[in-house]
């Protein structure tokens, strides 16, 4: 296959962020040309795919991990807030190609699932008491739920509360406006989209093994043939690099100076899964506990209804593991290639201090299957074991940053749990890091990758107003302007058939 020997845009990936983003520039530019690269035979196979994600649609309404407790008892809300109404701009973004077109059913992607949040004894009672508090009093959480009564939890989740003690104490918030997100099929949505338009293609089978910049300034892009080895380059104005844990490598391989020092530590995730219709149908909801004293927020535990190519099951996890692979599809050799002399220090420097996370993963690594079903019947004490089934999810490369103000061999290093966007001091090239909450802040990352490396264009006279017809909340600030808030939750429910309160 010939490519296009000099695209504006080269998106590395073709998991959901390269697609959002490709979308976004096409919506605003029509006449851009893009060229998609993925190493695997189709789009999200990697952390994008069903079953590799946990597909909450992250809207910060149950994951308890985003609202930390304060020492004198009150609970901090605000990251929830951040990553609550960046769901909106996802929202706003998936209703605008329904209205056009673009996607044809929302039912394809994305449900209505209650969201809630279940903990028991009397520490995690007051805690979630003094959260639901906190939370229910702010416009962006309207119509949540809180109760202490089993049976008003019952009709809620039945499962979570059929075989509990019931001298146990326990409280749960409840919010129906979440979903359930499937950034599989929403990914492969995107890039048939993109696909029908003049100006894009992409390319699978083809993996980017190298990025070199060139003297007028664009980006050399060399790309492999997985099949036969062969080789091509083409060159582009601006590269993304979306490709999940693989996007390491490649930041590395750009050389730019604004990458130097970062470094990956590779988490793998299973889930016990279940697929038996006479349990699944009785659980509609998303349930999120608390995770246990010192366990990192990836380890926070929930019971999920998922609902992927029309079939709905139940997944539980997660349960960490360790694999020194960037990639579920990837090589065991990747985290010890992406060691250099610049981010030794820093990943040293963040082991000395994340004890508490290396015994959580060692801990896991050992754990029976006795033990991780031990854990499901906390949620679920009726749960029976033949009803389940390990899954292996996706990997998450956890982003070391280095932070120290010394020389480039001194650095010290901060363990993130989230999303990390590392661009070149031209703007020319930017690639993303991390995780959590990822896919569900696509669009969110989208925008900040146009503030970032396009703000030239977002003027009244270029990209802006189309911007705004697109997103229309851009500018307004969802955490402070309620009206416009309840307003664009109104707009975008029933466009993509979900629940509004």
């Amino acid at each position: 296959m010939r490519y296009d020997d000099n695209p504006d845009v080269v998106l590395v990936g073709a998991g959901i962020m390269s697609a959002t983003l490709g979308t976004v520039l096409k919506e605003l530019e029509p006449s851009l040309t893009i060229a998609m690269f993925e190493t695997l035979h189709d789009c999200a196979l990697e952390s994008s795919e069903g079953w590799n994600n946990a597909g909450t649609g992250h809207a910060a309404n149950c994951e308890l991990n985003y609202t930390p407790q304060r020492a004198d008892g009150s609970v901090d809300i605000a990251k929830a807030l951040e990553v609550n109404v960046e769901f909106d701009l996802s929202r706003q973004l998936w209703a605008h190609l329904v209205k056009r077109g673009a996607i044809p059913d929302p039912r394809a992607f994305i449900h209505p699932c209650p969201h809630m949040s279940f903990v028991w004894g009397p520490e995690n009672v007051a805690f979630l008491k003094a959260r639901y508090a906190e939370m229910s009093a702010h416009h962006c959480y309207h119509g949540m739920a809180y109760s202490e009564d089993p049976k008003v939890i019952a009709g809620w989740a039945p499962l979570i509360i059929e075989g509990r003690d019931p001298g146990e104490p326990i409280a749960a918030t409840r919010i129906v406006t979440g979903t359930d997100v499937d950034y599989g099929a929403l990914t492969h949505l995107l890039v048939e989209q993109l696909s029908a338009q003049p100006g894009f293609a992409v390319h699978y089978n083809r993996k980017v093994v190298a990025l070199d910049r060139v003297d007028d300034g664009r980006w050399a892009v060399t790309v492999e043939d997985t099949y036969d080895g062969t080789r091509q380059t083409v060159t582009a104005k601006f590269v993304f690099i979306g490709a999940g844990g693989g996007s390491l490598p490649l930041l590395q391989a750009s050389k730019i100076p604004e990458g130097r020092g970062y470094g990956g530590f590779p988490v793998s995730g299973i889930w016990l899964r279940c697929d038996v219709d006479a349990v699944s149908e009785r659980h509609h909801a998303k349930v999120y506990g608390k995770a246990a004293s010192g366990s990192p927020p990836m380890s926070v535990p929930h019971l999920d209804t998922r609902i992927i190519g029309g079939k709905r099951s139940l997944l539980f996890g997660p349960y960490a593991g360790f694999s020194s692979k960037f990639l579920k599809h990837g090589s065991l050799e990747d985290l010890f290639t992406s060691l250099t002399h610049e981010n030794i220090v820093p990943l040293l420097d963040v082991a000395k201090d994340n004890v508490a996370l290396s015994e959580y993963l060692i801990g896991q690594v050992l754990q029976s299957s006795d033990h991780q079903f031990a854990t499901l019947k906390g949620f679920f004490p009726r749960a029976n074991k033949k009803d389940w089934r390990e899954a292996v999810a996706g990997q998450r490369v956890q982003t070391i940053k280095p932070t120290g103000q010394h020389s480039i061999f001194k650095k010290e290093g901060a363990l993130e749990f989230g999303t990390e966007l590392v661009a070149a001091h031209d703007k020319s090239i930017c690639a993303l890091l991390g995780a959590s909450p990822g896919a569900s802040t696509a669009a969110f990352i989208a925008l900040e990758v146009l503030q970032t490396c396009f703000a030239d264009k977002l003027t009244p006279d270029a990209w802006l107003p189309r911007l705004k017809a697109v997103i229309p909340t851009y500018g307004i600030d969802l955490k402070r302007d309620a009206d416009a808030c309840r307003r664009t939750r109104a707009e975008t429910a029933p466009i993509l058939k979900i629940e509004n309160v």
